[in-house]
């Protein structure tokens, strides 16, 4: 074939202004969606109230009286805005707070592990990689860190504003606040992550010549590896906080005393509304962001070492970034739809309007995907496979992205069947509620056991068809095309948060109970699309993981200078094998520490509200005016993330590393293998059993059927009960389980050739490898 310009200055072939000018309108759009969200003012929107209740009162009385009647609705309106913001300030401060000695935390770990990356990287390869590398990895982990922050910023921003505009007539006003701070969380993070990722490309490109970019990907992958990294802190971390606050607050004041969700006589219900603002926006960010990063780094790698792509120019090797980008347009156009051309007139249109955001940016994927495969890669491009040789054309990549994009739909509608309260699945789960707690874990634990049945099935045919059609660069295709629509699922991810974070302000400022029905109503959508984000985040992670897999073994390939004919991983390998079961082990031990984590704060959070409901009984009088300790709770949630959330994170980083440098490359397979095989099916159960768990409760709550007696009845705290199980299965364990299958595998594909320094791949052991 013939060679192409590869000067990323050539227009004709570099993508720079279409990537760089993707990521810069993302920014400028997250910050449009922002400006409109600051337009709702607290004072200036309860002032108006004020005004509307005078002259309500005014109409029903004569005039004396509506004078008398109309300041008391002043006073009214004025305690309930001194309690806005009271809660407001102490959410935020306490979110502030902990991420800050979070990020202390991670800071410290990123000095730390640079030097490793640098010291290792160095001894397998050159000083010089081993410091481009390292500089991807700090880069990736400041912008997870950063990516968080500002999620955690404009959520609890937006919280309050979303519980201001429940106060207004109908769903749209709140609906469309909470929206667009999902829009900010998920424009701003694609922005700046395709923004970071390329410019540090353009800049490693000045460094090497082009039979060298292998090498260039090699050290951007450490981009994927510093943001994996920050992810797992956040994740487990945010997960530790938010549900240790959220299990004590239910079982000590839902089950025990009766006091309803969010009620501001219980003491940990600052902390509860802290955590969906550091665990399930921060966090999930953060992990969000590490998929992208690790499935175009894969890409990438795999790219640099298919020659006809290389021929084929700059824009032909940075096609998964061009498909990210076009996802940007997509996800900007398809906005419009729940804000403007479909908007949220009642409560029927809430979870309707989250689902076509998904179905319409998945179409318009496929379009755009095709017209990047048209645009920047060759008609036919030769593939030097694992298994075998093969001749991919244009049509065959974009299949590859076309099949992951579809597939994550499918993998997410299946989640929304099995978590929805509006399907059989849900309703199943409420009828056993009647017959006691136990019946309902049951139930909920053969519910998330079966939801994993379809989304294995569509993995293993994305895996089949793009693996047949482009080798294991068309399995990263497939990974980067289930992300193609990043900016709409972090959207709708960030979306459930503060939803619930309005719904628990509303309560603690003892607002009108419709206001507190209508946030309930954008919550139980929430949960279902939550769910939904989180069934499209492991799929994508099962395959950013086997992606990452994959170049793992071709860059070992790549080492042993091994002929294209014949797989080099042989399974049945005594040493291979061996570590496949010992991988298939680690979820299952990961999930055990993270769970007792939780469980150990929970005790904590328990004992506290106890105390503090013993020492000042007049806290379980309804009508009390006094207010526990919301700052010892606090404390409490912070203290045990912080504490717990190291142990789960040395396992996932050391286990590759200690694997890799005493057993060798061959029981890095097994145990990525493992890992990953018992990894994604564990997390698609836990997820979807938590989050079904959590609707049961909510239907019970929102009084459809009297027969169940609503809150406070019997049928009630056995819903609660398999909810506070589910909660550290759907918020904690489960998302984390994401991040344990790709930071393994990205840990490896970074020390991969430290690996093979050593005895040429045998480890310091010298394992045979006959």
């Amino acid at each position: 074939m013939a060679t192409v310009n590869t000067d990323i200055r050539d227009s004709s072939t570099s993508p720079t202004v279409f990537i760089l000018g993707g990521a810069g309108i993302a920014l400028i759009w997250a910050l449009m969606q922002f400006y409109v969200i600051s337009w709702t003012k607290i004072e200036e929107v309860e002032a108006s109230r004020t005004v509307d209740e005078e002259e309500r009162v005014g109409l029903k009385t004569g005039h004396n009286i509506a004078v008398l009647e109309g300041r008391r609705a002043h006073a009214v309106v004025q305690k309930e805005l001194e309690l806005l913001k009271e809660t407001y300030e102490a959410i935020f401060a306490g979110a502030e707070a902990f991420l800050r000695a979070e990020y202390s935390i991670c800071a410290i770990f990123v000095l730390v592990f640079s030097v490793v990356i640098f010291t290792l990287i160095s001894v397998g390869q050159n000083t010089t990689l081993g410091f481009l590398t390292t500089l991807s990895f700090i880069l990736g982990a400041g912008t997870s860190i950063a990516s968080g922050y500002i999620g955690m910023r404009v959520a609890v921003y937006s919280n309050v504003r979303t519980t201001i505009n429940a106060q207004r007539p109908g769903y749209e006003a709140c609906f469309n606040t909470a929206f667009r701070a999902g829009s900010v969380m998920g424009f701003a993070l694609t922005g700046l992550g395709i923004a970071v990722l390329y410019i540090t490309l353009l800049v490693f490109y000045t460094q090497f010549p082009q039979d060298k970019w292998i090498l260039m990907m090699d050290c951007i992958s450490g981009y994927g590896l510093g943001g994996s990294s920050i992810a797992m802190f956040g994740r487990v971390g945010g997960g530790i906080y938010t549900k240790a606050a959220d299990v004590g607050a239910d079982l000590v004041g839902k089950v025990v005393h009766g006091i309803p969700e969010d009620d501001p006589r219980n003491p940990a219900t600052i902390a509860d509304n802290v955590g969906d603002n550091v665990g399930d926006v921060a966090g999930m960010g953060a992990d969000l962001f590490g998929s992208f990063a690790e499935s175009t780094c894969a890409a990438l790698v795999i790219a640099a070492q298919t020659q006809d792509l290389l021929d084929a120019g700059w824009g032909a090797v940075c096609f998964p970034l061009v498909v990210s980008t076009a996802g940007i347009f997509v996800c900007l156009v398809t906005s419009f739809l729940a804000t403007n051309i479909f908007p949220v007139v009642n409560e029927d249109r809430i979870e309707i309007a989250l689902r076509l955001q998904l179905i319409v940016t998945t179409l318009l994927m496929l379009p755009a995907a095709y017209w990047a495969a048209a645009t920047y890669l060759p008609l036919e491009f030769h593939i030097d496979g694992v298994s075998k040789s093969l001749l991919a054309t244009q049509f065959d990549a974009f299949l590859c992205v076309a099949v992951g994009s579809v597939g994550g739909l499918i993998i997410g509608l299946t989640t929304e069947y099995y978590t929805s309260k509006v399907y059989t699945p849900v309703r199943e789960l409420v009828n056993a509620c009647r017959t006691g707690a136990a019946t309902n874990i049951i139930y909920g634990l053969s519910l998330g056991y079966k939801s994993v049945v379809v989304p294995v099935f569509i993995l293993a045919f994305i895996v089949y068809l793009s693996f047949e059609r482009c080798d294991l660069y068309g399995v990263a295709l497939a990974a980067v095309g289930m992300l193609g629509n990043l900016a709409t699922g972090l959207t709708i991810d960030a979306y459930g948060p503060v939803c619930d974070n309005a719904g628990g302000i509303a309560e603690m400022a003892e607002l009108h109970s419709d206001v507190r029905k209508k946030t309930d109503a954008l919550d139980a959508a929430g949960n279902t699309t939550a769910a939904v984000g989180k069934g499209f985040a492991i799929g994508s992670a099962a395959l950013v993981s086997l992606a990452l897999y994959g170049a793992f073994v071709v860059r070992i390939r790549k080492a042993l200078l091994l002929s294209s004919t014949g797989s080099n991983v042989e399974i049945l390998q005594p040493t291979t094998f061996a570590f496949l079961l010992i991988g298939s082990m680690l979820p299952y031990w990961f999930s055990a520490m993270t769970m007792k984590s939780v469980g150990k704060a929970a005790m904590e959070m328990v004992d506290e509200v106890k105390r503090q409901f013993d020492l000042n009984p007049d806290l379980l009088n309804k009508h009390s005016k006094s207010r526990p300790d919301y700052e010892k709770c606090v404390m409490i949630s912070t203290n045990a993330a912080l504490r717990e959330m190291v142990a789960p994170a040395a396992l996932v980083m050391l286990a590759p590393l200690i694997t890799g440098t005493l057993f060798g490359v061959h029981a890095v397979y097994g145990l990525l293998t493992g890992s990953l095989l018992c990894g994604v099916q564990l997390a698609v159960s836990m997820s979807n059993t938590g989050g079904a768990w959590d609707n049961c409760k909510k239907f019970i709550e929102s009084d459809v059927d009297p027969s169940l007696g609503g809150k406070g009845s019997d049928i009630h705290k056995a819903a609660v009960i398999g909810d506070t199980v589910g909660d550290p299965l759907k918020d904690t364990s489960g998302p984390a389980l994401n991040i344990l299958m790709k930071l393994m595998a990205i840990i490896s594909l970074v020390f991969a050739d430290y690996f093979f320094s050593l005895n040429e791949g045998r480890g310091l052991l010298n394992m045979s490898v006959e």
